[in-house]
Order: structure tokens, then sequence, then C-alpha cells
């Protein structure tokens, strides 16, 4: 398939980044390659682009895309969240710049059988590496009820979070829950006729937990602004793009963090730790899309930008 993906948040991401001739720049979500495009057209001459991605339909459609550029990227399938062994790898100490646009891509949404969408009917998969263990097969139809309440409750949000974890719990003693069809019925099954009627597609949140905890996606978020802060050189900046609450409340308490001084209680009379200021969050609040790029791109609305630079 061709990977044809729209790039969110492109002008601002590429202001704020900051790509300069010379720089190393990792783009950790390759995707379509459209920020990494324009990352590489800036960081020529003698610059180079470094991108992963753990999806090979993404790799494969990237390296088409990326051709003219082949002496100065070097891709590779992998986890973002490996970018330090990666590095390691490729001896190389520090970069100027990481790069991250997290979450599911439109091929991903738009392909059936990738098994993510509830608007297509497909065997239950949600991987975005599809070598990896284990799918949303394997989740729904073998995890404990009570923790598919706690996934569903706190990766999706959703109040009856407990009756769809019962539905889907007793549906599976019958026949396994196969599809994302079968999937959709159980919870419009466990969701009040009232409740369904309202706001979005019923099964949204439900498909948002389950897809968050196949690909292990908050984890991942977690310790990858740890690593990247850890290998950017003075000055280099880590941008990371977020599509819901989650994901946004970890890179801003993230970022938070690496820009406090100080970490000790507020009773101690004088400071006690060792905790130094490591990072200059460069987006006061996070930056959204714009009216028009909402009009020519609707799954932009949610996304949002939050960028940091080392000092």
């Amino acid at each position: 398939m061709t990977f044809q993906h729209t790039s969110v948040l492109f002008e601002e991401s590429i202001t704020y980044m900051n790509p300069k001739p010379g720089e190393i720049f990792i783009d950790g979500t390759l995707g379509g390659a459209g920020h990494a495009t324009a990352f590489l057209e800036r960081l020529l001459p003698g610059g180079r682009l470094i991108g992963l991605d753990q999806d090979m339909t993404a790799l494969e459609n990237a390296k088409i895309k990326l051709a003219d550029y082949k002496d100065h990227v070097t891709l590779i399938h992998r986890n973002f969240n490996q970018l330090k062994d990666v590095l390691a790898e490729l001896n190389i100490e520090e970069v100027d710049g990481i790069f991250l646009d997290i979450g599911v891509s439109s091929p991903q949404i738009d392909t059936p059988e990738r098994g993510f969408s509830y608007m297509h009917d497909a065997r239950l998969d949600m991987r975005m590496d599809q070598d990896a263990e284990p799918d949303a097969y394997e989740v729904i139809n073998h995890y404990r009820e009570e923790d598919l309440h706690r996934i569903i409750k706190k990766y999706g949000e959703e109040k009856w979070a407990k009756r769809v974890a019962a539905f889907i719990a007793e549906k599976r003693k019958e026949s396994p829950i196969e599809t994302t069809f079968d999937l959709v019925r159980v919870i419009e099954a466990a969701i009040p006729k009232g409740a369904r009627e309202k706001g979005s597609h019923p099964a949204k949140r439900t498909f948002q937990a389950i897809r968050i905890e196949v690909n292990k996606e908050l984890q991942v978020l977690e310790q990858v602004i740890d690593d990247a802060i850890s290998v950017l050189r003075k000055g280099g900046r880590l941008g990371i793009i977020t599509f819901h609450s989650l994901e946004d409340r970890i890179v801003k308490e993230k970022f938070n963090y690496y820009q406090k001084e100080c970490i000790c209680p507020e009773e101690l009379p004088m400071c006690q730790c060792t905790k130094k200021r490591e990072v200059k969050v460069l987006t006061k609040k996070p930056l959204g899309p714009t009216e028009e790029e909402i009009e020519t791109n609707k799954r932009a609305k949610s996304a949002k930008l939050r960028v940091a630079q080392k000092l």
C-alpha cells in the first residue's frame, strides 16, 4: 500500500525544531516522512537524519520518498524507545533534534486489515509493529476482566468501562471475540442506549484504550523523553506531537520536571537536592492546529505540540 499521511502542525514543527545545516536529527516516528523531508531540506549541506519507525510499511514508503536524500538518511525498523541503542550502534553520542509524532497514523487507521478502526471489519490486531506481541485479539480474549476494566477506564477514560469489561468477559465465554465489529457489537450492547446516542462513536474510547495497551504507548512515551533529553547536545530541541490528554499530560509533566531547578519539598528552608535545570520549555502552552488546518485535515483537531530545548 502507499503510505499517504498528512503531517500535522507542519509549519509549527519546522519553526520550533529549527533544523540547521550540518545538524543531526532523529525522526522517531517517520510515518509518511512529511516532517522528515522538511527537516532534511534544512539540514543540508552536511546534516543527517535518522528515521525510526516500527511499521515496515511506513519505512518502505519513506525509503522511496526520501530517495533523493539517501546519502544523508539512515532508516531503521525500530521503536523510538530504542533510540539510545540505535545511536550507540551508529557511534553517535549526541544529536541536535529529536522529533516524535505520537499515535496511530492515517494509513494504519484506514487499512482495514490492521484492525485499528471500529469503522472497518477486520481481525482484532492494532499492532503498530506487526512482529510484536500481544495483539488486540489477545488482550480482548485473554486479559482478566479486572485488567480490562482498568485499561478501558484509564486509557480510554470510558465512563462505562466496568460494564464494557463485564460484557466482553461474558461474551468471550460463548466464543472468542475475533473481529473489530464483534467487539463493536459487545461495546454497543454494554453502553446504555441514551449514552450511545450522545457524542462520538460508542466504541471510540474502548478502541483507543486497547490500542494504547497493545502498543504500550504511554510507558514508551515516558521512557523516551528521559532518553531523548539525555542524548541531546546543548541547544538541541525535543519536539513531541500528541493527540489526546493522557499523552499531553505526560509530556507536560516531564518537560516541567526537567525545567525545574529544585524538587525539594516546599517546607524545607534550603534546597537539599542535586536537581539541575536541564531544559527550557519553548512552548509555554501547547501549540494546536489552525482552523484552516482542521478544515483540510480533521484528524489534526486534537493535535498538540510541545518543544523543549536542552540547556
